[in-house]
């Protein structure tokens, strides 16, 4: 089979996954099948899962992959039309209309014309994601869609359907090329099923302990072998105990950037609780471990380790 070649759609799941790889993001076959087919079928891809496991990186990686402009719209509680779609530039059309009267201009027709043109409007990522200047359609990644409301929730329904948007001022705006859709939530609230029916859908699970040492491997070269084993078998305990927040595999990576940066080869109690403040991001987590469930933890994950060779 010919090698993924970067730039490309790719043509087959087996290509999918290479082209992921290629960017140091490991999928199953799962993830590689959804997206395949979500660039196949030129539908949004809805990604659902924890925090921290990677489902915002699949729009990073498929943008630099695929070498297309990634527009992200960050999503967040009280999200509306003018931050997330377009706006008019008011102070320069105020501008406008004193410098036409000025001038003795008095066909109002001809003023609004002129102001509430291309010229004034703001674009923002909706609009940016619909209408790309170079032609190429842009990966369009909707970030925490579960922090907005219903109502933005309903207004993108005719953007996922249609690829398009509505400007009163100029009339309906429609991409050429419908954008590269993903749709990441982290579930703090359900999202309406008709926005879901218009995506395919995946949820993005914890890596198995396989495949986050072999993330690490990847992301920090420098990490110690038998270093970088403790702390994948110390991160998936983690992940089994009742904590306010489990860690993600960004908070691995960066246990195991900020491990290596202070030359540590072996996990000991002291530097669990040095740094644990990379890789647990509440007091009540931190407290609990910092303390003789910690070492408990630690001492489980070593004789795990010894067992197994």
């Amino acid at each position: 089979m010919a090698a993924y070649k970067t730039g490309s759609v790719p043509r087959s799941i087996e290509e999918t996954a290479e082209m992921l790889a290629t960017e140091n993001y490991l999928a199953g076959r799962a993830l590689a099948t959804v997206l395949f087919l979500s660039l196949k079928m030129k539908r949004p891809l809805f990604l659902e899962g924890e925090a921290g496991v990677g489902k915002t990186e699949v729009a990073k990686v498929l943008a630099k992959a695929l070498d297309r402009p990634l527009i992200r719209l960050q999503c967040y509680e009280g999200l509306d039309v003018s931050s997330a779609v377009y706006e008019w530039n008011y102070p320069a059309q105020m501008l406008e209309i004193r410098l036409a009267e000025a001038a003795g201009t008095t066909d109002r027709d001809r003023i609004e014309s002129d102001i509430f043109s291309d010229r004034y409007l703001i674009r923002r990522p909706v609009l940016q994601a619909l209408s790309s200047p170079d032609g190429r359609a842009p990966v369009f990644l909707i970030d925490e869609l579960d922090r907005t409301d219903e109502a933005f929730e309903a207004f993108l329904l005719e953007v996922l359907s249609d690829f398009q948007v509505t400007v009163p001022e100029l009339g309906t705006i429609r991409a050429a090329e419908p954008p590269i859709v993903i749709i990441t939530t982290n579930r703090t609230r359900e999202v309406h099923d008709a926005l879901k029916r218009r995506c395919l859908y995946h949820w993005v699970d914890y890596p198995s302990a396989a495949q986050e040492l072999e993330i690490i491997g990847r992301k920090i070269p420098d990490c110690n072998a038998a270093l970088s084993r403790e702390i994948v078998a110390y991160v998936q305990r983690l992940r089994t105990m009742d904590l306010f927040k489990n860690p993600g595999v960004a908070e691995t990576i960066d246990w195991a950037t900020a491990l290596t940066e202070l030359d540590r080869t072996a996990l000991d109690p002291e530097t669990i609780a040095d740094t644990l403040g990379t890789l647990l991001k509440y007091q009540d987590d931190i407290a609990r471990i910092e303390g003789s469930e910690g070492r408990k933890l630690l001492d489980e994950v070593r004789s795990e380790l010894r067992a197994a060779g």
